[in-house]
């Protein structure tokens, strides 16, 4: 959704259209498509708040209930959409300088069933709230910028509950890992699919890591990572 932002409004009406097309076979229904097509253009919208109930309004529904469907019960290939999005924008945007971008991003909650949802530090009130917490990466160039990936934080409260998990419905094979391990998973993910990157950035929670910066090395990617001030650097 940033892409929109980040480009002349023109230029991503007709990128907009290009993708859609790219994308078309991860839906096996037409009407799934379409409402994500809508979904889309009003994540790209100027609204003061981006939610089910603002997101239908904008497509002209009279009630979130279709929107929410696509989110939580509809059919369609999610990480096949991540894949075809991060081959979109390395044909519009890439260059052998690029900067990924990692950070994290927390949804506020009232509840408890929301997947991975607890009181955990989230930048987004700036405290310790009940939130649910995602890690992204961003892709930024020149030319623009998009999110081209994105990793859900399962705390370890609810990678070790069986009970919770099934319930919810979380796959077997995702277990706990923390938001440096979950930004070297997207990482890589981006190297091995052939995106052009010269770098790597983001705050100490990812600086601190020592896997995630080996691993920066081993690709051949520059990274400026933020460090604590209690951090001692021998010379």
């Amino acid at each position: 959704m940033a892409a929109g932002h980040s480009v002349e409004a023109g230029l991503w009406s007709a990128l907009e259209g290009q993708l859609l097309d790219l994308i078309a076979d991860r839906f096996p229904r037409v009407e799934t498509r379409q409402r994500f097509a809508w979904f889309l253009r009003g994540m790209a919208a100027e609204l003061p708040r981006k939610t089910c109930w603002s997101i239908a309004e904008h497509a002209g529904e009279v009630s979130p209930n279709a929107m929410q469907h696509l989110l939580n019960r509809a059919v369609w290939d999610t990480d096949g959409v991540a894949a075809d999005l991060r081959g979109f924008v390395t044909d519009h945007l890439g260059e052998p300088d690029v900067v990924l971008i990692v950070d994290e991003s927390g949804d506020l909650k009232k509840g408890e069933h929301a997947v991975g949802v607890q009181c955990q530090y989230t930048g987004t009130a700036g405290r310790i709230e009940n939130a649910q917490v995602a890690v992204y990466l961003a892709y930024a160039s020149r030319g623009g910028h998009a999110l081209i990936d994105r990793e859900l934080y399962l705390p370890r409260s609810w990678a070790t509950d069986p009970d919770r998990r099934t319930e919810a419905g979380v796959p077997e094979e995702v277990e706990f890992a923390t938001k440096p391990a979950l930004a070297t998973t997207m990482i890589t993910h981006a190297v091995s699919a052939g995106l052009p990157a010269g770098w790597v950035t983001g705050d100490e929670v990812y600086g601190i890591d020592p896997d995630l910066r080996t691993q920066l090395e081993t690709f051949q990617l520059g990274y400026v990572l933020g460090i604590g001030c209690n951090r001692r650097v021998a010379i």
